[in-house]
């Protein structure tokens, strides 16, 4: 165990995480410059094409350090997004020491000084690492003054390197090997792991990645998972290098894979504490909780006839994703779909996208909504994140809302408009302060739902791309809630129904009203556009009916004659309205959603 060291690399979003990742595999010659790609780690399209990391991945580095000893260096990497903070948190925890990476021409962010404290709670071993020195806009002063100020480690430890080039990434890893300590753990001791992610294989069933910390495990034993008591027959155990590679057994300290025929992923939950029966342990590991949702949407084919497909498509896709969570749902307007559950906007663009890429599906997602916690006069309480199953307001006595703590990085000059753009949303300041001369944090509690919509593009577009953002869920407040109808020549359509506070209820009708006026074909008769909370109409908009100019036969003469002609236009236009349908295109359904983001 002397010779393992278990880290992670963490930064802020676009920081060269996943392109050191890359320079390290290089530099151990785990893999020849012919097969090499860029975001080696990285598996999947979506990740490459936008750069960030989603799914974690493990990689076991054999390095021969100056020292001539031979060592193996467990990467965890960790997903880089807000969205997957309890993943990361998990994969910390397998961990004893962390790479914490600062752009040399941005430095500190929002997500770096987050991960930092993730780092903290875990007590891990912190190297900090100043990236991009090959950028013309470097500054490392700056960055290790901020690193001294603002995150109070030694900047006389970090270390400047281009991961592009490669420059200085064989003193990472002596510095790996000497200022990281080493696992501890009992290797003859009751079996202990922690799992810290899962994927599935079409051939072996899922594939658990899990941190050894007591004792061992080897096939032939029976894994059983702590959390929920289920226990399977242990076919493989090996490490992660690019491929699987099989071993006797993991002992302690030892980062691996076990396979055990396992069927879905949704049976292996992250932080959950593994065992063997004929060794088991008798507690689990601290800090395992269950991951909820906390955006919700409905999600339909455009063609009905796909249904079936997209049941299978979200099937297949949650046996990589085990946080999706999906049940059928049915709507007049679009007919057969699914109510999906995410873990925020990040995870639904990536689930959304990967089902249009890899199954081919076309799809009309329902605005995102948050779950609000609803309390009847009858001492109820209902969990409510679809506007369909939102009680009667008479039998409500008040509704809850989920609230966050968002954490803003911004230069100071930009604190005004940062400032107005989170009261605009309903936000509460906690407070600020300078992190250096002329860059501040800035705390606020806001409502998720005020968040889901266009709240992060509207912070890079206030602070000219210089707003870093960061939050986290902390608790459920009292709310005014309203839920706004959409009328279409008087008849309701549900899949247009929104939750929103009652204070911005009419504004946003009104967005919508107007959205849908251009959207609307022309009928030969007008069509009203409302919106509506109960009976109360709060929006209204008219598509104008096409007209046939009925007077144009009257050259002069009584102008009752021209009258008479249009009365009667006015009666068939009005019978025509009774039994006139309208039928919504797809298209408006996507420009309702789009106004949000406008």
């Amino acid at each position: 165990m002397k010779n393992i060291r278990n880290f992670s690399i963490i930064a802020h979003i676009d920081h060269g995480k996943s392109t050191l990742a890359d320079r390290l595999i290089q530099a151990v010659g785990l893999i020849s410059d012919r097969e090499f790609r860029d975001q080696i780690l990285d598996t999947m399209d979506i990740e490459r094409e936008r750069g960030i990391t989603i799914k974690s991945q493990t990689i076991l580095l054999p390095y021969k350090a100056k020292d001539g000893k031979e060592y193996a260096l467990n990467l965890i990497d960790t997903p880089g997004h807000a969205d997957f903070t309890y993943e990361v948190s998990r994969a910390l925890a397998s961990c004893e020491g962390v790479l914490l990476v600062v752009d040399a021409s941005q430095g500190v962010e929002a997500q770096t000084l987050a991960n930092l404290y993730l780092a903290m709670e875990h007590d891990l071993a912190v190297i900090p690492i100043i990236n991009k020195i090959d950028l013309p806009s470097a500054d490392v002063e700056m960055a290790k003054s901020q690193i001294e100020e603002d995150l109070a480690l030694d900047s006389e430890k970090a270390i400047a390197v281009s991961a592009k080039e490669g420059t200085n990434v064989p003193v990472v890893l002596e510095a790996i090997v000497n200022q990281l300590p080493p696992p501890k753990g009992d290797p003859d001791g009751p079996a202990r792991g922690l799992i810290f992610d899962s994927h599935y294989d079409a051939f072996r069933g899922t594939v658990v990645h899990f941190r050894m910390f007591d004792g061992y495990i080897e096939p032939g034993d029976t894994l059983v998972f702590l959390s929920n008591g289920y226990s399977y027959r242990v076919e493989e155990v090996g490490v992660f290098q690019i491929d699987r590679i099989k071993r006797k057994r993991i002992s302690a300290g030892e980062v691996g894979y076990v396979i055990a025929g396992i069927k879905t992923v949704s049976d292996t939950s992250i932080g959950d504490t593994i065992t063997v029966k004929e060794r088991r342990c008798s507690k689990p590991l601290p800090g395992f909780r269950e991951t909820k949702p906390v955006v919700f949407s409905s999600v339909y084919p455009v063609s009905s006839d796909d249904y079936g497909d997209l049941g299978d498509a979200l099937e297949k896709l949650k046996l990589n994703d085990a946080a999706l969570t999906y049940e059928k749902d049915s709507s007049a307007a679009l007919g057969f779909g699914f109510r999906c559950g995410f873990l925020g906007l990040l995870h639904l663009e990536v689930v959304q996208e990967r089902l249009e890429r890899e199954f081919d599906m076309s799809l009309i997602l329902t605005a995102p909504s948050v779950r609000y916690k609803v309390h009847t006069s009858d001492g109820k309480t209902l969990d409510v994140d679809n506007p369909a199953m939102y009680p009667d307001p008479g039998s409500i006595s008040y509704a809850e809302e989920p609230f966050i703590k968002a954490t803003i990085f911004v230069p100071d000059k930009y604190m005004g408009a940062v400032m107005k753009l989170c009261l605009d949303r309903r936000g509460e300041n906690k407070g600020y302060q300078y992190h250096s001369s002329n860059r501040m944090e800035m705390v606020f509690d806001l409502p998720l739902a005020e968040v889901l919509y266009d709240f992060y593009d509207r912070l890079k577009s206030v602070t000219q791309g210089y707003g870093s953002f960061d939050y986290e869920i902390t608790d459920y407040r009292k709310v005014e809630l309203a839920k706004v109808d959409i009328l279409l020549n008087g008849e309701r359509v549900d899949a247009l129904s929104l939750l929103v506070h009652k204070e911005g209820a009419a504004a946003r009708a009104r967005r919508m009203c107007e959205k849908l006026k251009d959207e609307v074909p022309r009928q030969m008769f007008k069509i009203a556009i409302q919106g509506a909370i109960g009976g109360q109409i709060i929006a209204r908009s008219t598509v104008s009916a096409f007209r046939k100019d009925v007077t144009a036969k009257c050259y002069g003469g009584d102008i009752s004659r021209k009258r008479k002609l249009l009365e009667k236009q006015k009666k068939g236009k009005k019978r025509m309205k009774m039994v006139g349908n309208v039928m919504l295109p797809q298209s408006a359904f996507l420009a309702v959603l789009k106004t949000d983001s406008d």
